[in-house]
């Protein structure tokens, strides 16, 4: 296997678990990273103006979508759904970051993750 192939898949490894570790681990906790001045992620969603059934629907899709991009180490067909998937949410975080007005820093995991998913997506092409 080429450094490539490793390179991507660490960056699936970084991405899924750090998802999984946000929506599962860490939701009910306080983080520089939060939207606003919310100290878990439901009200994070209220800071945004999104309601709590969006949080789980959000919820569910990037937990969904973090054990597809985790599953797709051993399934590669599946690759590009995880990473495109992650990376459309990812950016609608970034615009709501920036429809409450929120320091950058608190966009810039979004923007990262965003940006290691089309990395993926890229070089599954």
């Amino acid at each position: 296997m080429e450094l490539t192939a490793y390179v991507i898949i660490a960056l699936k490894i970084i991405v899924g678990i750090s998802i999984l570790n946000v929506w599962l681990l860490q939701k009910n906790k306080a983080t520089i990273w939060r939207g606003g001045s919310a100290k878990n992620i439901f009200e994070e969603f209220e800071a945004y103006g999104l309601s709590r059934q969006f949080c789980y629907i959000i919820g569910f899709s990037k937990v969904s979508l973090a054990l597809i991009l985790l599953a797709s180490i051993q399934f590669t067909a599946l690759t590009l759904i995880g990473s495109l998937g992650l990376s459309l949410l990812l950016f609608g975080s970034i615009l709501v970051h920036i429809k409450i007005k929120d320091v950058w820093y608190k966009s810039f995991p979004a923007f990262l993750f965003m940006v290691m998913n089309l990395i993926i997506a890229y070089t599954t092409l």
